[in-house]
């Protein structure tokens, strides 16, 4: 491995450290500014109401409603960095415990997602880029341009409306049966139920890497080695495999790896349409609750998430060029 390899890895890790800092400092301060009471929220205004003042002052100290912000965040960051996040208000359970669950579950349905979005979005857009201005380019620029500006919900929406209410091919919501124990659910009943919810999420990310993958296309199949190939007789797939696939595939990688951060956004109001128990789902009713310790944990995870679908396809770049291999542009 080339010598600046080090030196880009302990980089991008620095990077993605004091990423991380913010992200916490900013999470943690417009939670702080929220005005959400975390006491009405989650006990409720009757119960609230009918409390004595000795149980309202423990609820307060078990919230950390008195402490400063200053105190509650160097607090949170010492026992997060200790491996502690702490315990969930709303599920009463530890953090790591909640979040080993959530996780479990959308990464079921996110990697399902992202891989039928990289491949189908590669496909269409080396196809759209092969064939430009022809029928089969404007049908899937179409297709890309609607999709791209057609809200993640609402797209959630119709397929649960058509596919699960009207036909009925698919269950409405949840990740499993229902009244089924854990011990019970088999693999198939759980890419059953993951079905919608990840084809909704792999329609919205078709589009950007299909459009992005076309006009790359279209450049490199009017570069000149390519018209010298076409002069030999090569066409078809024979002239993607040999010559263009290692031109486009390096900016659909790219757009793959940037897309995770797509897909952790979209699968937030993808769950909440079909009701599915994932993380995205968790952050809404951290949010709503004023469940701290989650929000942030989850938060935090979901950076590490991102960043580390960048690093990967930073990365990656030395396996397919490879003049970066060879340390032409480390960075």
């Amino acid at each position: 491995m080339n010598r600046r390899w080090p030196v880009f890895l302990l980089k991008n890790l620095v990077r993605m450290t004091l990423l991380v800092i913010c992200i916490s400092i900013v999470t943690f301060g417009l939670m702080k500014a929220s005005p959400v009471d975390p006491l009405q929220a989650n006990v409720g205004q009757a119960a609230l109401g009918s409390m004595s003042q000795e149980q309202r002052e423990k609820l307060e100290e078990y919230w950390g409603v008195n402490t400063s912000p200053v105190e509650q965040y160097l607090s949170w960051a010492g026992d997060f960095i200790r491996g502690d996040m702490g315990t969930s208000l709303l599920y009463r359970q530890p953090v790591t415990r909640v979040i080993a669950v959530k996780l479990s579950n959308s990464l079921f349905l996110m990697v399902m997602a992202w891989i039928l979005s990289g491949i189908l979005g590669f496909a269409l857009g080396a196809l759209a880029g092969m064939n430009q201005g022809r029928l089969v380019d404007k049908c899937i620029k179409g297709y890309c341009l609607v999709i791209s500006s057609t809200p993640a919900f609402w797209l959630a929406l119709l397929l649960l409306m058509v596919f699960a209410v009207w036909l009925g091919w698919f269950p409405i919501g949840l990740s499993v049966p229902i009244g089924v124990e854990a011990s019970g659910v088999t693999l198939a009943d759980r890419i059953y139920h993951a079905v919608l919810p990840a084809l909704t999420l792999s329609i919205t990310g078709i589009s950007n890497i299909a459009l992005h993958t076309r006009e790359k296309m279209i450049e490199v199949m009017g570069s000149d080695y390519i018209l010298f190939a076409r002069m030999r007789g090569e066409k078809g797939l024979r002239l993607l495999r040999r010559y263009a696939l290692r031109g486009v595939l390096l900016p659909a990688v790219t757009l793959h790896f940037a897309s995770i951060s797509e897909i952790f956004g979209g699968s937030v109001l993808v769950e909440q349409v079909f009701s599915y128990p994932g993380l995205g789902q968790a952050a809404v009713a951290a949010g709503l609750g004023s469940d701290m310790p989650l929000l942030m944990a989850i938060t935090i995870v979901s950076a590490l998430f991102v960043f580390g679908g960048n690093l990967a396809a930073n990365i990656l770049y030395g396996v397919i060029d490879p003049r970066i291999r060879r340390g032409g542009t480390a960075e």
